[in-house]
């Protein structure tokens, strides 16, 4: 499965948006309040989502807090916070146990602290009149258009600005710039650098790069992975899963991708690994290569005979029937129950759990064009003058249905890691009921209630999606048992 496909399932639920009229914004916005309930109770408490000005009053409000007892610079206090990830408890904690020079030696940042009794605004006593020369562009310059930082070395206001200007704009995603002069590494503060630049567009460039940054750095904090969001979420306890954006993108915080209960984040990531890396080759190998029945090494055939000779471990079998060669039963039919083999290894095993994986996702792709279709029949009932309160349980039947869905997708990762015992069967059970859920509830919504009344429509769309929810709801209680329970056995 290519990258595209890995990646097919990360926005489609958010046309939301587009569901109704300009006119009917309002109750839309109520709407998926509503549709999105099951989600709500459980982590409204748990995250909250920032704007971009947020980010910066939650970022200056842990600096001043930090700095109230240190009684450093912001800037300074700004890139400890960054080396610490923002844990402020830990930068006290190392900050207090050695004196300040072993501190800051410990984490390779000396150079930024250099203390001279002099510093940048002691040019602003020398005459006016006299002339320094710049050493960068060797000019002679009042002294009044020269400026140093707490190292000494002074260069004219127009160096400095290009030389800050160019550090931000050319100089990648690090907004950490120090003196000009040759291997010094003496930090210039952001009110001194906001100071130099007389552009705008710079400026703003600059402060992005802080709260990038800070963003980057702090573990509580992520942007929504969803195109163009410029929101972020910041959660209060490290272990919180899924969260929802104001945009209406669900990811799971851990790891950045879509939600994907019940699977966990490292299954996740070497599925997806896995599936990108080696899909084309396990698919050639499906169609050109079949496992030695002994040692299960993939052989090819490479020529017309069909007696087979296993390199690896020199078995001989029949290329037809895959037994043992001398056997006189190939042109027969045997029925008996075959044993599957559990190994992770498997490649049957394999394309069995990546096809219906692959399967619910491209379902869940066509569903979410649902809410195209349940928008045009919310027109029709509206021309009946019929209240959008009426109505809004057609909408919150498709998010329940493409959450069932993707739940599904995800079911399938988890269980291909998964051990065959006592508790695999009653999640398999629980996953079948699912899924006759979910198709029963999809069909319903794709062919049948464009054919009903209003009253017959709601009635049977109440009890399929609930029935779905239920289900859903019960699956993912039993995984999540497993998991406090330590009961789930995987095949590694």
């Amino acid at each position: 499965m290519g990258s595209n496909e890995n990646s097919m399932e990360a926005n489609e639920v958010n046309s939301d948006n587009e569901f109704l009229d300009d006119k009917d914004d309002s109750a839309l916005e109520a709407g998926i309040a509503i549709s999105r309930g099951y989600r709500t109770e459980k982590e409204d408490n748990k995250y909250e989502v920032l704007t971009i000005e947020e980010l910066g009053r939650h970022q200056r409000e842990i600096i001043d807090e930090v700095n109230n007892i240190l009684k450093l610079s912001p800037t300074i206090v700004r890139i400890l916070l960054n080396y610490f990830k923002w844990d402020k408890e830990k930068l006290l904690e190392k900050y207090f146990e050695v004196n300040i020079e072993e501190f800051f030696r410990c984490i390779n940042m000396t150079n930024l602290f250099i203390k001279l009794s002099s510093n940048k605004k002691q040019n602003v006593l020398k005459d006016k009149d006299s002339a320094e020369e710049c050493k960068i562009c060797f000019s002679n310059m009042p002294s009044d258009l020269m400026m140093a930082l707490e190292c000494g070395h002074s260069f004219c206001l127009m160096c400095w600005r290009e030389y800050v200007r160019t550090k931000i704009v050319d100089g990648g995603l690090d907004p950490l710039i120090v003196c000009a002069a040759h291997y010094c590494g003496v930090l210039m503060d952001d009110i001194t650098v906001i100071e130099l630049l007389d552009d705008q567009d710079v400026r703003l460039r600059y402060w992005q790069f802080i709260t990038n940054k800070f963003v980057q750095c702090n573990e509580l904090i992520r942007w929504c992975p969803s195109p163009n969001c410029t929101y972020a979420v910041k959660v209060i306890y490290g272990e919180t899963r899924f969260v929802r954006c104001k945009c209406g993108h669900e990811f799971c915080f851990m790891c950045n991708n879509d939600c994907h209960d019940p699977v966990k984040c490292h299954w996740l990531k070497k599925w997806l690994e896995w599936n990108y890396e080696d899909s084309q080759n396990r698919y050639w190998l499906a169609n050109n290569t079949k496992p030695c029945p002994k040692c299960k090494v993939q052989i090819e055939k490479n020529g017309g005979c069909n007696v087979m000779n296993c390199r690896n471990c020199s078995q001989q079998f029949c290329w037809v029937c895959m037994n043992d060669h001398g056997h006189a039963s190939c042109n027969r039919y045997i029925e008996g129950p075959g044993v599957p083999d559990r190994s992770a290894s498997s490649l049957t095993r394999y394309l069995h759990y990546h096809n219906r994986y692959v399967n619910h996702m491209r379902s869940l792709k066509y569903e979410n064009n649902l809410y195209l279709t349940i928008k045009e029949q919310l027109r029709e009932f509206r021309q009946e003058d019929v209240s959008y309160v009426d109505i809004e349980f057609l909408k919150h039947a498709v998010t329940v249905l493409c959450h069932c869905r993707r739940t599904l997708m995800y079911t399938y990762v988890f269980a291909y890691y998964l051990r065959n015992n006592n508790q695999s069967m009653i999640f398999e059970n629980n996953q079948t009921d699912l899924e006759i859920a979910t198709e029963s509830l999809s069909d319903y919504l794709e062919r049948r209630v464009i054919l009903e009344t209003l009253t017959k429509v709601k009635s049977d769309v109440l009890d399929k999606y609930r029935y779905c929810e239920t289900r859903c709801e019960l699956l993912l209680h039993h995984v999540h048992e497993g998991y406090e329970n330590d009961t789930w056995e995987y095949i590694e």
